[in-house]
């Protein structure tokens, strides 16, 4: 093994997070076999490991890279993933399944700031599982990004350290944006932390629910158990949804939008509607929508909004009582609101509703507590702005100016 080789490895090593990200990979994919690995031209070697099929491979452990879909991954720098090797139509023959005893695999390139790939968060299975859905795949991009990100903050650290004799001026900017980094890092550790724990309850509730169902899908309790799976489905696709936009807004890169005007709002808005509705029938939803198009915006994103505020109207909102969406255009401003009568929130929590992990005067509430913030986010992004009244009833009102941008 190289002096380049170990000093990656000792690289990883240093990064505290590894160990929650291999255990949430694990937790959200099934795999046995979790790794980031360093790739190079003639080397595959692990860096840091989560082995439960005892596949047999420690940090410093190699393997031959031309054996390795690592390889493939270096040239073309995209990932790959596939349920089960024996029916994949481009990796049914593939020697590399069959060689290491998968059948199961995702794997996601670990990039450079130049865009060229330093290695891969890989892992295997012997057994097939469902990976190549929307909500894997994008979890698992983002914590290979995590990664090469605090690869690189540990880069900056290493360099401003060596750099002896600079200006006081430059020592000063140095220390600055070393604290910045340490921020940082310290918010990438708590949202894996958070996004670990918070997705263990929805996955644990599909699991059990589907092992139910195949024991007893005639009975007259597989209606309610769908409904719960369904309920557990939503919450993780809005976890991974307001994840990573957290992470893309925080992180860098900001949100984007995709505006358009030629098509209608209100289908959107009617969708949101009618699959939260699905997820918790026990809530009395009306709805009042009087909307002009074209509505110039990014109706994904304001669907996202919508369900952000709906679900936490649910949440919080006293049960049985109605809740009511409106949406409607005056003028040149585009309005949105979401009531719900209940317990009007406290002033301590009013302070910072809008912050990142907060979860309003429920703590014990599941979720990232992302909800309210990435909905304010968005807002801001199409130039509007978020707000909330709360005495009797609590309504959040989103508005938006219709010129054109």
């Amino acid at each position: 093994m190289t002096t380049d080789v170990q000093a990656d490895i000792d690289a990883i090593q240093r990064i505290g997070s590894v160990p929650k990200i291999l255990d949430v990979v694990s937790r959200i994919t099934g795999m046995g076999f979790v790794a980031i690995a360093r790739v190079t031209s003639d080397q595959w070697v692990c860096c840091a490991v989560r082995d439960e099929i005892n596949f047999g491979l420690e940090p410093g452990g190699e393997l031959k890279v031309e054996t390795t879909i690592c390889k493939e991954i270096r040239g073309h720098g995209e990932l790959v993933v596939f349920d089960d090797a024996t029916d994949d139509l481009v990796f049914c023959n593939h020697p590399t399944p069959k060689m290491y005893g998968f059948r199961s695999y995702i794997s996601a390139p670990i990039k450079t700031t130049d865009g060229s790939v330093w290695g891969t968060l890989c892992a295997i299975d012997p057994n097939p599982h469902e990976l190549d859905k929307a909500e894997i795949v994008q979890t698992f991009t983002l914590f290979a990004e995590l990664i090469s990100a605090q690869l690189v903050l540990q880069g900056r650290f290493e360099v401003s350290q060596t750099q002896l004799g600079i200006s006081e001026a430059n020592r000063l900017s140095a220390e600055a944006d070393l604290m910045d980094e340490r921020k940082t890092s310290e918010l990438r550790e708590q949202f894996i932390g958070v996004l670990g724990h918070d997705l263990r309850n929805p996955l644990a509730n599909i699991d059990a629910g589907m092992r139910f169902l195949l024991k007893n899908i005639g009975t007259d309790r597989a209606p309610e158990i769908i409904t719960s799976v369904q309920k557990s489905v939503l919450r993780m696709a809005k976890l991974v949804d307001n994840v990573l936009d957290f992470a893309r807004g925080r992180l860098g890169g900001g949100l984007t939008l995709q505006r358009d005007s030629s098509q209608p709002l209100k289908p959107t808005l009617e969708h949101v509607v009618s699959e939260l509705q699905a997820a918790w029938p026990e809530a009395v939803i009306k709805t009042n929508f009087d909307i002009e198009d074209p509505v110039n915006c990014d109706r994904g994103k304001i669907g996202q909004l919508l369900s952000n505020l709906l679900g936490n109207a649910i949440t919080y909102g006293d049960v049985g009582k109605p809740i009511t969406v409106t949406a409607k255009t005056r003028g040149t401003v585009f309005e949105l609101s979401v009531t719900n009568i209940g317990a009007p929130i406290s002033e301590k929590a009013m302070a910072n509703l809008f912050m990142p992990y907060t979860r309003g005067d429920r703590p014990s509430q599941q979720g990232l507590g992302l909800g309210l913030y990435i909905a304010t986010q968005i807002a801001r992004a199409h130039g509007g702005k978020l707000t909330v009244t709360s005495n009797s009833e609590t309504k959040f009102v989103f508005e938006m100016p219709q010129a054109d941008h």
